[in-house]
């Protein structure tokens, strides 16, 4: 779900006017969204093939810790996916997209894959790159172009809407790669992934995630005053990002950091606010 949002949300930026909402363009969202799914698939599925027994301890419902799943159907899972994916990106006659899917698949592969130099997940900060790396940079990008330029037929100009949605969502996908280490704590310490939840503990890293979000939330409403030449677009940036820092501060001074439910709670709570951004970002025209 949090990717078909993401998706759309993106594909909706190079729109300059009502009249592009042709069936054209719809369908080539679609056939666009197909192999990002298909490799969001991938990357799932390649994560848990070399996490079941750190998921064991963390996550012992997923289908592979938990048996539900046989390792011969998580390895098919993970194939058959990513070769779907780079087969349909062929088949758009996109080379900026399908350059994407194939750095979509080498940066899934890197984090978690278990081979010399790879493994990213075991490093705090390589973490965050990879995250930032696709979220926050690749799908944009990759999405914005490929519409822009193989959807509606127009050249490529990377606009200062799409880079407010660059900035923003980097900086969701630096506190989400941060912030979700915190309820897996104790099975990171046992397996030796040195994540920034073990090495500076859990309350110093929630409240540098708290505080990364403000600054984001703040940013967006001085852009929403200073940037915006329309008013309703004004007026959703400012008044969203403000009510939505005062909902974060406020679920954030709730947080049990000693219980794993009320941190993991908070974490889909960062989620939920990471895709209602998605929801405003198209309203935000700079």
């Amino acid at each position: 779900m949090g990717t078909v949002i993401a998706i759309t949300s993106i594909s909706l930026l190079p729109l300059q006017n009502l009249d592009d909402l042709t069936p054209t363009y719809f369908i080539g969202i679609l056939k666009a969204m197909v192999p990002g799914l298909l490799m969001t698939v991938y990357e799932v599925a390649i994560n848990q093939l070399y996490d079941v027994a750190i998921d064991k301890v963390n996550k012992p419902n997923l289908p592979l810790a938990s048996g539900d799943l046989s390792m011969r159907t998580g390895i098919a899972i993970a194939s058959s996916s990513v070769l779907m994916s780079l087969a349909m990106g062929i088949m758009l006659r996109s080379p900026p997209f399908l350059l994407a899917l194939i750095i979509w698949f080498f940066l899934a592969s890197a984090y978690s894959v278990d081979l010399p130099f790879l493994r990213w997940k075991r490093s705090s900060f390589l973490t965050t790159l990879y995250t930032v790396l696709e979220r926050g940079l690749l799908l944009q990008f990759a999405y914005f172009i490929h519409i822009q330029k193989y959807v509606l037929g127009r050249p490529i100009a990377i606009t200062r809407t799409l880079m407010f949605a660059v900035a923003i969502t980097c900086c969701f996908c630096f506190v989400i790669s941060v912030l979700k280490d915190i309820p897996d704590e104790d099975g990171d310490r046992e397996f030796g992934i040195r994540t920034l939840s073990v090495i500076l503990g859990k309350e110093s890293v929630l409240w540098l995630c708290v505080y990364v979000l403000f600054i984001a939330y703040g940013a967006a409403v001085i852009v929403g005053i200073t940037s915006s030449p329309y008013l309703l677009s004004k007026l959703v940036t400012i008044i969203s990002h403000s009510m939505l820092a005062t909902l974060l501060w406020h679920q954030a001074r709730t947080v049990d950091l000693s219980s794993k439910v009320s941190t993991l709670s908070f974490y889909m709570f960062i989620w939920k606010l990471h895709l209602v951004e998605y929801l405003i970002i198209p309203f935000v025209r700079l």
